[in-house]
Order: structure tokens, then sequence, then C-alpha cells
């Protein structure tokens, strides 16, 4: 009984490894668009910071927006596209099209968890994606003041934010059982992040008393708080603090997620939802 289980596990584990690596592999035999996804995705938040942060403060060396310097602000800047690449990624608009399209069937078939083997299977590309930013981290560490335990802490919120937002993503991605145009909510939901994620600006530059609008959410553990981690601004102790709160709200969406799709998946019929 107890080989049984153990081999059981085992399995479990195998196909999990096995959906990861052919990940990474497919990431890797598509080189040039994988480097391009990542540099093309940042040329819209870093344009927009560099353009909004040099008019407001260029023109005085020591003049400062919502307490941050111009240096502060590029630091950020910069620091944050490490994260943002991490985060969230298409695997929610992916089961949507899965849904409508029918072609859910094809993984309902299998002996894993549809939702389980669509994550891992974008997993490869995105752990790909962390050891790069990772390595450029590393490198900047060296005529910056980010620091090495500080960008590996950061890389580890950062990658709790990737599960979170593949978790809310795949509630909202149920809707398409319901409604067939369901990509609006996706797109909506990518907008509202965008700008609660600290992608865009950030957060601390919001007034104390709209603040509780992004504290409430998950969304800034995707890049404010990891580029916060990195540049030194949360100590361990806040660090910790985040992880537990990231892993609560995993949890939470977790649970959300199995009641969702347990009723949405009874309206299911194999040619779309």
């Amino acid at each position: 009984m107890a080989d049984q289980t153990m081999q059981s596990h085992t399995l479990q584990l195998g196909w999990r490894i096995a959906t990861i690596r052919n990940g990474i592999k497919e990431a890797l035999a598509y080189r040039g668009e994988f480097l391009l996804d990542i540099f093309g995705s940042a040329i819209v938040p870093v344009g927009i910071q560099l353009m909004l942060w040099t008019a407001i403060l260029r023109g005085d060396p020591g003049a400062s927006f919502a307490g941050m310097s111009y240096g502060e602000l590029m630091a950020y800047t910069w620091t944050s596209l490490l994260f943002s690449q991490i985060r969230g990624g298409d695997l929610d608009f992916s089961l949507i099209e899965m849904i409508r399209t029918g072609t859910l069937n094809n993984y309902l078939l299998r002996p894993v968890g549809v939702l389980e083997f669509v994550y891992f299977k974008g997993l490869g590309e995105k752990l790909l994606t962390l050891l790069f930013c990772f390595a450029l981290g590393s490198i900047a560490t060296l005529f910056t003041s980010l620091s090495l335990p500080n960008l590996l802490m950061a890389m580890m919120l950062a990658l709790l934010g990737n599960v979170i937002a593949y978790l809310f993503g795949c509630i909202l991605a149920t809707v398409a059982f319901y409604w067939e145009n369901a990509f609006a909510a996706l797109m909506v939901k990518n907008m509202v992040v965008a700008l609660f994620c600290g992608e865009l600006i950030p957060l601390t530059i919001v007034p104390e008393k709209y603040s509780l609008i992004w504290k409430c959410t998950p969304f800034y553990l995707y890049v404010f708080g990891p580029t916060q981690v990195a540049l030194g601004k949360w100590d361990s102790s806040i660090w910790l603090r985040e992880m537990g709160l990231g892993v609560l709200w995993a949890l939470a969406f977790l649970i959300l997620l199995h009641l969702a799709w347990k009723k949405s998946i009874h309206r299911y019929q194999g040619i779309g939802g």
C-alpha cells in the first residue's frame, strides 16, 4: 500500500516536471520570439514612465514628485521591468479559447487536472523569463544599489504573484461557460491590473486617502511589491508579511476557483461553453 502511494506521488510529480520542461523547450525553440516578447512588452510601460517623469522633473534637478526624486523614479522604472515580465501571461485567454471552441475536450480526457496542466505548461516559459530577468538584475548589482539577497526575495514574491494572477484569471475565465464574449472581462481585468500592480506608475505616488484601493487587492504583489523589495524599500520583515498575505490570497482564489469551476463545468457541451 505504501509502495502504491509512493508510486502515485512520483507519477503526479513526474507529469508536472515533464510539462514544465516541455514549456521551457518550446520557449527555447523560438528564442527570437521569446526575447522579442520580453523586450517588446517592456516598451510601453518604460516609454510612458520615461516621458512622464522627464517632463515633470527633468528641468529641476532638486525637484521631487510625491516624495520621490527623479533618480528614485528612474530606479523604480528600470527595476520594475524585471518583474513586469514575470507576472500573469495569457493563459487565462487560452483557457477561454479552449472553452469557446470546444478544444477543452482534449484536456478533460487526460488523467490530469486541466487547470493544473495549463498552468504548468505556461510555467516553463515564465521560469525561463524569471531566470533571464534574474541574470539581468544580477548584472545590475555590479553598478547599482541592488543586492543579490534582495533580488532573490523579490523574485520569490514575483513568482507568488504569478500564481495569484493565474488563479484570478482562471476564475474570470469561467465566465466563458456562460458568455461567449468573455474575452471582454479579461481585457478589463488586464487594464485594472496594469494600473494597480505598479507596472505603469509606482503606487507610492497614489494619495494616502486613495491608497486603500490598491492595498485591498493582491495586484500590487505582482510588480510594485517585488520592486520595493529589490530596491531595499521593504525589509525582510515586510517581505515575510507580504509573502504570507500572498499565500492567503492564493488559497482564497484556489477555493473560489474550485467552486466556480465545479459549478460552471456542468454547462460545458463539448462544442463551446
